[in-house]
């Protein structure tokens, strides 16, 4: 908990102390008085850092999986999409009975505790016709649907019936706690695509820092200079980009 309330801390840091420098690179090149620059960017570089940190509280109720854990959750679920649908039902028999749960097999897939489940995974998220088509064979019913993920129309069309589902991290968490990951997965010994590895390194939110530096340095050497347009350009462009690999770049 610590560790991720000091992430938190530096990212709200972060957004702060990059918006106080883009509000004054832009009052500075607009000539605003030095007070009203100041007091702007001030109560600017607030409301960013009060944003971030009502966002980033939010986001980490949710529990976060590391990197080793994203890797073995997508080779499950690649496993049980591609996994004949009997030896998925075994599977899930015997991770829910070491859940301490009563199990058994069913038609169309099992009961836990009483409650029918239905295995359906999938290389895509589940579309709403596949759901469409679980409940006209299921009719009345009740079922929980087990899948890898949903489509946001899918998941609409089950809410609507009073159905629930349960999707991968919930799959994943079942397996990691009971210890009955299957040993040899489908697919689990295939790397990842030279490709997306090369992309996740370019875009990894550690290159944020470099960015974020060299934009701030441009933008004090604007203070300092007669001809400050040059500096508080490349500055802004290099902030703004640490601002958009910070966001939306790839977690290392």
């Amino acid at each position: 908990m610590r560790k991720i309330n000091l992430s938190m801390l530096l990212d709200v840091v972060f957004y702060t102390v990059a918006a106080w420098f883009l509000c004054v690179g832009l009052l500075r090149y607009l000539r605003a008085a030095t007070w009203v620059t100041m007091l702007s960017s001030a109560l600017l570089a607030l409301s960013a850092g009060g944003a971030v940190f009502c966002l980033l509280s939010v986001k980490n109720k949710r529990k976060l999986l590391t990197k080793a854990e994203r890797e073995r959750k997508e080779k499950l679920l690649l496993h049980l999409a591609l996994e004949r649908e009997e030896k998925i039902k075994d599977a899930l028999l015997s991770a829910f009975e070491a859940d301490g749960k009563v199990a058994r097999l069913a038609d169309g897939g099992l009961t836990v505790d009483g409650e029918t489940i239905i295995p359906l995974f999938t290389m895509q998220p589940l579309s709403a016709d596949t759901v469409a088509g679980v409940l006209r064979t299921f009719g009345d019913e009740p079922f929980t649907l087990i899948c890898n993920d949903l489509s946001p129309e899918a998941e609409k069309l089950l809410c609507s019936f009073g159905r629930k589902a349960v999707r991968g991290d919930e799959v994943f968490a079942l397996f990691e706690r009971t210890g009955k990951t299957p040993e040899k997965l489908i697919c689990g010994g295939i790397p990842r695509l030279k490709l997306k590895e090369k992309a996740r390194r370019a875009f990894s939110k550690k290159n944020a820092r470099p960015f974020f530096t060299g934009g701030i340095l441009l933008l004090i050497m604007s203070l300092f200079t007669l001809f400050p347009l040059y500096y508080l350009i490349a500055g802004s462009i290099l902030l703004l980009a640490s601002i958009v690999i910070r966001s939306f770049g790839f977690a290392s």
